[in-house]
This record gives C-alpha cells, structure tokens and sequence, in this order.
C-alpha cells in the first residue's frame, strides 16, 4: 500500500511505501501539480540512516548453489518500489543468485500470470509483493503445489504458505506518527481525520498503531476514516477537500503514504487552511523538503527503508533454501522525520 505510502529513490535513497506504495505523480513539482513550490531540498542527516539487516535473515554461510529467485512487485511506478528492486538486485549480486524481477503493475491477473511463469520456470523460489492481499492466494497455493517456497516483501497474502514476509514495522511506524502528532502537533487535543486504504495489510498495520497512539489522549479524536482510491494523490485531493467540507473543527490529518499526504497539502492549499496539520508515511524527497522547511502544515512522516527490505528478502531466501530456519514474519525498523531531523 500502500498499500496507499511506503515513501518512497535508488540505493539508500528513502521511500515509500507504499503498501502499499502507490504511484507518486508529480513529484518534481509542488502538491498542487505546479501551485506551490517547495524550497530547496535539505541535506539529510545521519538520524535518517539506514538501520542493519535484521539478524533473523542474515544468511550463515553464501547460497550453496547459483539459486534462482522469481519477483512480482506490486509496481515499478512509485520510488519505494524501484528502492526495494536495487535491494533486491544488489543483494542477490553479492550472493551470487540469479533474481528475475517484474511487475505486477497493480493487475491482480497480470501478477497471477507471472507466478504461473516463475512455477514453469522452475524457480527456487518467488517473491510477491501482493496486489491483492486476499486475491493472490490462488496464486501462492500454485507455487506450493509445486513446491516452491513463497515468500512476501512489503505486503503481506493472506491465504496460501509463506515462508516468511518481510516488511517495515508499519504498527511501529503508526505509533511514531501518530505520538508525533499527539503530543507535539496537537499537544494532547484536537480532531484527526485519516486518509486510509483499508484493504491493504500494510495500511491496516499502520493505521492500527496511529489509533493506538492516538487512543492515549482522550482530547483526541478520529472524526473520519475513509479510503482513498489506489492510494493516490489525485484521488486524495478531492477527499481531503471533502473532508474540509464536512469537519471544519478538523485539525490534523493522517495520510497513509506520501502521495495521499501530499494531495492532502494541496488540498490544503487550494483552501487557504493555514490551520490544519498533515502527518503521513514514507518521507520520500519531496515530502522531506515541506517538512524540513519547518513552515508546512506537512509535520511529520514515518520512514520506511525498503533498500533494507530488498535486502532482507534475499538474505532471507538464502538461508531457508541453505537449509536454516527463518521466522515467519521479519520486521524492518521505521524511523521519523521531523524538522529536527534536518537540524545540525
């Protein structure tokens, strides 16, 4: 989702996600396609540092045999994405197996299709990034049908076997927004709404811990909860500006990945809400340089590193087709991205 965030660059360049991630149109210009122009683009500091592999998937020995690895990425149109296929890519040089990666772009049969290929390609295993968490399930059943391990990165299946799913700590990296936004942006009251994408796994973790940080403050209150389609921008400003509508006691609003955050910066803008403040999830570039500004309603993102989750998904193949146990789920450390981040 993005699966909506997450959020978002190549190498150690930062995302999202996500869930999640989805498409980040307009990146190269303000929220507002062009209204709007963000100041120049901060130096990032060492606080944004890319956490270690975790150890649960660091393989103990080098792949055995020249193992080949079949991918399905949710989409190659959204940086979290792209970041997460250099970690795959470099990681699989430096453990000399072969990947073949292609994208799902976001067709649920089209992704099918490729998992199809990989089982008649006799792969060693495959990776999926689901489309649809529920509706790819036939296609993890046909690659344990024929034996060939599964296993998940970002976005988690929700039928099938998999061996393990690897991904942020999106709950962890709700808390961190959502006690951001509690404590240092609404300062224990106000009224939140949340621009969600309730059908992705990723997404739900996140909003599970944003509400869970969120419930401490009982001045605090979600007015709304609605789903933006695909998790996009441009189908996040018509929603932001509904809800602008509907809740003009509203002062906070929780997108679920850049793109929704920032098409709800230009809705903000389009309105002339100096007021309200916008927290998401990602801290791709472009959302980096409105939040280190320190000027713009855009507060706070969670940061996810999918050059880690790439990485960690190739160690973790590596060690269970060696022949090691590896945990069902691995979690990816989130950080946050603050105006403090960018302080010297």
């Amino acid at each position: 989702m993005h699966a909506l965030s997450r959020i978002a660059a190549a190498g150690a360049a930062l995302a999202a996600l996500s869930l999640t991630a989805c498409t980040n149109k307009g990146a190269e210009t303000g929220p507002a396609g062009g209204e709007a122009t963000p100041p120049p683009a901060p130096k990032v500091t060492a606080k944004l540092t890319e956490p270690p592999v975790p150890k649960e998937a660091v393989p103990s020995a080098p792949s055995k045999k020249p193992y080949k690895i079949g991918v399905s990425l949710l989409t190659r149109d959204d940086e979290f994405y792209k970041t997460l296929e250099q970690g795959l890519n470099d990681e699989a040089r430096k453990q000399n197996v072969t990947v073949t990666i292609e994208s799902g772009d976001k067709d649920l049969n089209k992704q099918i299709n490729q998992v199809q290929n990989f089982v008649a390609q006799k792969e060693d295993a495959i990776v999926l990034c689901p489309v649809d968490s529920q509706g790819v399930t036939a296609a993890v059943t046909a690659a344990n049908n024929a034996n060939i391990p599964v296993f998940t990165a970002d976005i988690a299946s929700k039928g099938g076997k998999v061996i393990s799913h690897i991904a942020s700590d999106n709950v962890q990296g709700g808390r961190l927004v959502g006690d951001y936004a509690a404590k240092t942006v609404l300062s224990g009251k106000g009224n939140v709404a949340i621009l969600d994408l309730s059908t992705v796994t990723s997404v739900q973790d996140r909003v599970k811990g944003f509400k869970e940080a969120l419930a401490k403050y009982p001045n605090i209150k979600i007015i709304a909860d609605q789903d933006v389609e695909g998790a996009k921008r441009e189908n996040a400003v018509p929603k932001a500006t509904d809800l602008l509508t509907a809740h003009p006691d509203l002062n906070l609003i929780f997108g679920i990945n850049d793109p929704v955050a920032l098409g709800a910066l230009s809705a903000l803008q389009q309105a002339n809400k100096k007021d309200i403040a916008v927290v998401g999830f990602d801290a791709i570039p472009e959302a980096q340089t409105y939040i280190a500004s320190g000027n713009s309603p855009l507060k706070a993102d969670a940061i996810q590193y999918p050059h880690v989750i790439g990485v960690t998904t190739i160690d973790a193949i590596v060690k269970s087709l060696n022949g090691e146990a590896v945990p069902p789920v691995i979690p990816v450390p989130t950080g946050l991205v603050t105006p403090d981040s960018f302080k010297k």
